[in-house]
């Protein structure tokens, strides 16, 4: 359960985060009552907490009632170096990957063991899917995760290894099947998942690699997500490449200039 604690004598800033990581992918909206039971302080202390918090913009009150993690936390979150250069480098070739395929496009960072979408495009011809830019979705379940998992340290895979979820009925879950998929992800070069994360969708992700410290250093992964009736999938790769290659040369000339 995020964010639990009865730990007493905490810091007015840590009971502050505690309320703010009752908030997960699943948990987007919540009431007063869950964010106490979530975060493990009494509900007269959250009251207060949320009163603040909301003030500043760091969340949002719903006509229902309910909470939601606010605007303002977003925009800061924005300026963390890697993402805010990675955004800005990535955002023409994405648009130009979606505006060749017309299928929703996904940017994404790896945070611990969670792939974090930075960047988001689709139209009216998309198909419908659960990520949205700020969603923190399961490495092991989608195909940007799987990119990034595949480039992860030991210690990351390690630990997705023991809380490995089921999404859907074909989420792979057996550590030994998805080791074997990650070292075909390493070498093909790109992943693919079929309905892992969504029903009735089929994801193609690459890596968005660039040289640092002497060796290439995967700094997010770029993916494509289609209907699962879709036979052209196997295109879609050398677009994404094409794309991925694309943003490397740009973060590459932007560290030269620094």
């Amino acid at each position: 359960m995020a964010g639990r604690s009865t730990t007493p004598g905490r810091s007015v800033t840590s009971r502050a985060l505690a309320v703010l990581d009752a908030f997960d992918v699943r948990a987007p909206r919540l009431s007063l009552s869950e964010i106490a039971d979530r975060s493990g302080m009494p509900l007269t202390t959250v009251h207060r907490l949320l009163a603040e918090l909301t003030a500043w913009g760091a969340l949002t009150r719903r006509a229902d009632g309910r909470y939601e993690i606010g605007r303002k936390l977003w925009d800061l979150g924005l300026l963390a170096p890697v993402q805010l250069e990675l955004r800005q480098v990535a955002a023409p070739f994405l648009l130009d990957v979606h505006t060749a395929t017309r299928d929703t496009v996904h940017l994404a960072v790896r945070e611990g063991t969670r792939a974090l979408y930075v960047e988001r495009i689709s139209g009216r011809e998309s198909v419908p899917v659960v990520s949205q830019v700020g969603s923190r979705l399961p490495l092991h379940a989608t195909g940007v995760g799987k990119v990034l998992l595949a480039a992860a340290p030991d210690e990351v895979c390690d630990e997705v290894f023991r809380t490995l979820t089921r999404e859907t009925r074909h989420t792979v879950v057996d550590p030994v099947r998805l080791r074997r998929e990650l070292g075909e992800i390493r070498r093909r070069g790109f992943a693919r998942t079929a309905e892992e994360m969504s029903l009735g969708t089929i994801s193609v992700a690459v890596p968005i690699a660039v040289e640092r410290g002497g060796g290439p250093v995967v700094a997010g992964a770029l993916g494509i997500v289609v209907p699962s009736h879709r036979r052209d999938v196997a295109r879609l790769v050398p677009v994404l490449e094409v794309a991925a290659r694309g943003i490397s040369r740009e973060l590459a000339r932007a560290e030269a200039f620094r």
